[in-house]
């Protein structure tokens, strides 16, 4: 059923946005926001799962990732930039609402348009990442952690560069399924983390590899390091004043994989498991994945299709 998955390039806010979309919407409309070193593909299982399910699912790659255009001053990345591509698809199909399915960094972009856009926003699923407008998850880790060292500018150019675009998704793809944080030792880089003879994970097939190299041969990884690690640093120096008073009032779901790298950053347990979470975002539901590493949906794409199902369900959008 890939091969009925249509692709378009849309113009929205002057770029040529590379989407992709199965199914009708007679419950509903999907879209899925993917996170790096992801595309589009990432979430293949899921949309077609919910496409079976009755609903329309439209997935695409961010501004500069994959066959989207990349910005002419991609330096000056901005979170609302996203927020303004996700307004602007939604218009280009004529959708009033929708729900939003996101991971990693595209978990920050879903959570701010529900914040932002409720009457345009049926739920949120997160794999991953939690809600909470309390900053400061990277300062406490060393100056090895990956992100520290990825928004430094210049760094993970040359640390990429000593390999091809294939090696760099190959390498990134093996650290991020393992259960502990990435942190180079001095001396070391991200990229020497990995041993470049290392298997792939079991689920992630050496054409899903080819799939993903392809996709990022078009803008290479120039944006994808300002999308999100730098603009990240810059949303960590400049915190929402009003965030503490900030509350989600649509549903949300978050899948945790219990081995999610992302679950050991220091304050992320706590949000989940101690309730903070939940002070922002009272219609709250989690599902816990023992099992489950940070490409959940790749790894167990039925468990996170069944998740997924079942909320969309519980929460009809004309209910």
């Amino acid at each position: 059923m890939e091969s009925e998955i249509e692709h378009s390039q849309v113009s929205i806010n002057g770029l040529n946005l590379h989407i992709a979309q199965i199914g009708k919407d007679e419950l509903g409309t999907v879209v899925f926001l993917h996170g790096f070193p992801e595309i589009w593909y990432s979430w293949r299982h899921q949309m077609i799962a919910v496409a079976k399910a009755g609903y329309r699912a439209i997935a695409f790659d961010w501004r500069g990732y994959g066959l989207s255009d990349a910005p002419q001053d991609p330096e000056n990345a901005a979170w609302e930039h996203l927020i303004s591509d996700i307004l602007g698809i939604l218009d280009a199909f004529s959708i009033s609402k929708a729900f939003f399915v996101a991971k990693d960094f595209g978990a920050f972009p879903a959570y701010q348009f529900a914040l932002h856009y409720p009457d345009k926003t049926c739920g949120v699923i997160s794999i991953g990442i939690p809600f909470s407008p309390m900053q400061g998850l990277v300062d406490p880790l060393p100056e090895g952690f990956y992100i520290k060292r990825w928004r430094d500018p210049g760094r993970a150019e040359a640390d990429f560069s000593r390999f091809d675009v294939k090696q760099v998704v190959r390498t990134i793809y093996i650290l991020f399924s393992k259960s502990e944080i990435p942190i180079a030792p001095e001396g070391k880089e991200i990229m020497d983390l990995a041993d470049v003879s290392a298997p792939l994970p079991e689920w992630f097939t050496e054409e899903d590899l080819s799939t993903y190299a392809s996709l990022y041969e078009k803008n290479g990884f120039k944006y994808p390091l300002q999308m999100p690690y730098r603009a990240l640093g810059r949303m960590e120096n400049e915190p929402d004043q009003n965030a503490l008073d900030q509350k989600i009032i649509v549903p949300v779901l978050l899948i945790q994989g219990e081995k999610d790298y992302v679950f050991k950053f220091p304050g992320i347990y706590e949000t989940i498991k101690e309730g903070t979470m939940q002070k922002y975002v009272p219609n709250l539901e989690i599902s816990y994945m023992p099992e489950g590493c940070h490409f959940a949906q790749e790894q167990f794409p039925d468990q996170v299709n069944d998740l997924i199902i079942h909320f969309l369900k519980g929460h009809p959008v004309n209910g």
